[in-house]
């Protein structure tokens, strides 16, 4: 008969075991998977990690890790479930698994970084349920969300929806940029907003609906209007930012910000029944002035004040926004990055266009020539439709 210390020897001596040190070396490049139960992965995990207790690992490790050639690390407490699991693994096919010897417990001895998860109260997992039950949110994804910053510039049409949706969704803290006061004129659309709110910063109206929505949300206000001295600081704590400007001076601000700090920009601009929005994150794809390299002559252009828009248009681009910034926040799903999607209320119809990144732009090209923030001369008007030749199914 086999004794179960025979039986481990034997599994060891089949896998690939690394140290603690090489697992923390190898931790950015490798997925790394808890296979603990729940109550030892409440008490500290991996910072990174993903949680799949051993019992569940083969079920789920193709949802987890679809590609077999990719590294995976397994971790338990102290090495011989993470063995096995090693051994399981390589049985469907995973060519490039490792075991952590001597487990978690090896590696808080050498004083490497713990994470602590985020443990939702009673009433945020009543308040979240419907998230808790989608396999891409889940709680560790919620708790991802809570602890996520976004920045809406603008509380207007599109910052609006945005706002409104992430801080239901939780988005544990939003700033809020804008320097303008509620007028009458803006609640055909701008639904942040009462009529008890007119006359007073916009700003102000949104923290106390954001706030009386989800009081798990922080809500950050900036009474400001973005310019070169200011916007590097305000964009720096965020992960995120949601552009709802309506004039090309902020738009092409933030955009060129976003790139030289490191952020996402997700873009949203609206005119009487059309819309567009993309994502650009730097790095990954083009950015707004590869799509639009110079503003629009402003004798082009007619004003806010004479162009209007539909009052239920920008509801539309704004939760597209909202999505976008949640799927980043989560690391899930197909972005917009590399697409500009536009919307005809009156047609009811979306048209989609290849943004390629510009090797020569100005700001995210092979040799930038902008390397520091510069305002352009303000003025209010609409940024010009996509080319209709680049449009794809």
């Amino acid at each position: 008969m086999t004794t179960f210390k025979e039986m481990i020897g034997r599994v060891r001596s089949q896998i690939r075991e690394i140290s603690h040190a090489d697992a923390r070396a190898r931790a950015g490049e490798a997925v790394v998977i808890d296979v603990r139960e729940a109550d030892e992965w409440a008490q500290g995990h991996v910072p990174g990690a993903v949680f799949v207790p051993r019992g569940f690992l083969e079920p789920r490790i193709e949802d987890k890790v679809p590609d077999r050639g990719q590294e995976v690390i397994l971790y338990c407490a102290g090495g011989t479930r993470s063995a096995l699991a090693a051994r399981s693994l390589q049985d469907l096919g995973y060519t490039n698994v490792s075991s952590m010897a001597g487990g978690f417990g090896k590696w808080k001895e050498a004083g490497f970084p713990i994470q602590m998860p985020v443990t939702l109260t009673p009433e945020q997992k009543q308040r979240y349920s419907r998230h808790l039950l989608v396999p891409e949110v889940g709680e560790a994804g919620q708790a991802k969300l809570l602890a996520s910053k976004a920045l809406l510039v603008g509380a207007g049409g599109l910052g609006s929806p945005a706002g409104l949706y992430l801080a239901a969704a939780g988005v544990g803290t939003i700033g809020v940029i804008d320097s303008d006061v509620v007028d009458l004129s803006n609640l055909q659309r701008q639904i942040l907003h009462t009529n008890d709110s007119v006359g007073k910063p916009k700003t102000e109206s949104a923290e106390r609906t954001l706030r009386s929505l989800n009081p798990d949300v922080k809500v950050i206000r900036h009474d400001l209007r973005l310019d070169s001295s200011n916007v590097m600081d305000v964009i720096a704590p965020y992960d995120v930012i949601l552009d709802g400007s309506d004039n090309f001076s902020t738009k092409y601000l933030v955009n060129d910000a976003a790139v030289l700090a490191n952020k996402p920009n997700l873009y949203g601009s609206i005119f009487r029944f059309d819309g567009q929005v993309s994502t650009f994150v730097p790095r990954r794809g083009p950015c707004y002035r590869c799509l639009f390299p110079e503003p629009t002559p402003t004798e082009l252009a007619p004003s806010c004040d004479e162009a209007g828009v539909l009052g239920v248009l920008p509801g539309i681009i704004g939760v597209v926004q909202a999505t976008e910034a949640v799927k980043l926040i989560l690391g899930k799903g197909r972005t917009l990055v590399g697409r500009l999607l536009t919307y005809d209320a009156l047609e009811m119809s979306f048209q989609e266009y290849k943004v390629r990144r510009d090797p020569d732009c100005a700001v995210c090209g092979d040799h930038p020539t902008i390397r520091e923030v510069t305002d352009l001369e303000w003025s209010c008007h609409f940024e010009p439709r996509a080319p209709r030749p680049a449009a794809v199914s």
